[in-house]
């Protein structure tokens, strides 16, 4: 099956309170371009993730969203700082001393909660290898996704170009039916203007069919022909074998211009000359729906 390089997915997870989204959009471009936005937190993923990307889509540029939240507030430990709590109760104790008993409030527990450094809050510790194997998870949802779009419309295309291929066929076919008839209308023209001119003087009919041999000789298009409908194979294989062979029908269309544009230099009749035209407006059409292709 071939894909487009263009498509989407998002992939959704909840482990133990961990909510884990990625999503994946992808649009044309030469070559593979992986780009992954995620916390600075789960960073160390990311080499992760690129990693499956390469392995799974040959080219187009991929941009992944990850995101990462707790759905609650057990992901944070609040420590308190006993030894310093203690140094600020006897401070406290040693500023009522010295106040004569002036100062007699009581100092409660929230009251040595409002010093600095008494207690502090921790993100609580994650085993990484893990938070990484559910992040390849979620990946995989989504690039589940993300492959089933890129593949139906890969459908789309590829039945878009089988479809002009055949219309270039068909042209091919009446291209190769005509261009013997130019031959045979070149020396009917021929031999009219040497009777014209020479008019009861005897016409070398050797000569006349030297110069249709030389005429047809210069619009023989017969190997160009043969070498298009052997590329209209290679196409319908491409197609048919799946994978990332947009590269290679890229290559392909170039040989089928190159082609096309010799029969055209080499036809001096009005019909083939049309069919040509008609000819090189699907094969630039089937170029444009390549350049979709993966």
């Amino acid at each position: 099956m071939v894909k487009s390089m263009t498509g989407y997915g998002r992939g959704e997870e909840n482990f133990d309170g961990l909510q884990v989204t990625v999503e994946l959009r992808s649009v044309n471009n030469r070559y593979l371009d992986c780009a992954v936005k995620m916390p600075r937190a789960y960073i160390f993923a990311e080499d992760a993730i690129k990693s499956k990307i390469q392995g799974a889509v040959g080219r187009g540029k991929v941009d992944v969203f990850v995101t990462i939240a707790r759905s609650g507030g057990d992901d944070a430990v609040v420590t308190v700082n006993e030894g310093l709590a203690r140094g600020y109760v006897q401070a406290l104790e040693r500023l009522q001393k010295l106040g004569d008993g002036a100062i007699k409030k009581r100092y409660s527990a929230a009251d040595l909660a409002r010093f600095p450094d008494v207690l502090t809050v921790e993100k609580r510790a994650e085993d990484l290898e893990q938070v990484k194997e559910r992040l390849l998870a979620v990946l995989d949802r989504a690039m589940d996704d993300f492959n089933a779009m890129r593949g139906v419309e890969g459908g789309r295309l590829s039945a878009d170009i089988l479809g002009r291929a055949d219309t270039i066929e068909r042209l091919l076919a009446e291209i190769e039916a005509r261009s013997p008839r130019t031959v045979e209308d070149y020396r009917a023209r021929l031999e009219a203007k040497m009777r014209d001119v020479l008019q009861n003087t005897q016409i070398d009919e050797g000569r006349l069919l030297t110069e249709a041999a030389i005429f047809a000789d210069k619009v023989a298009v017969d190997e160009e022909t043969v070498r298009l409908h052997s590329h209209l194979g290679q196409l319908r294989e491409l197609l048919a074998a799946g994978g990332a062979v947009g590269r290679k029908l890229d290559f392909l269309i170039q040989e089928f211009n190159r082609e096309a544009n010799t029969i055209g230099s080499k036809c001096s009749d009005i019909e083939i000359t049309r069919k040509v035209v008609d000819m090189k407006a699907e094969i630039e059409k089937i170029r444009e729906q390549v350049q979709n292709l993966e």
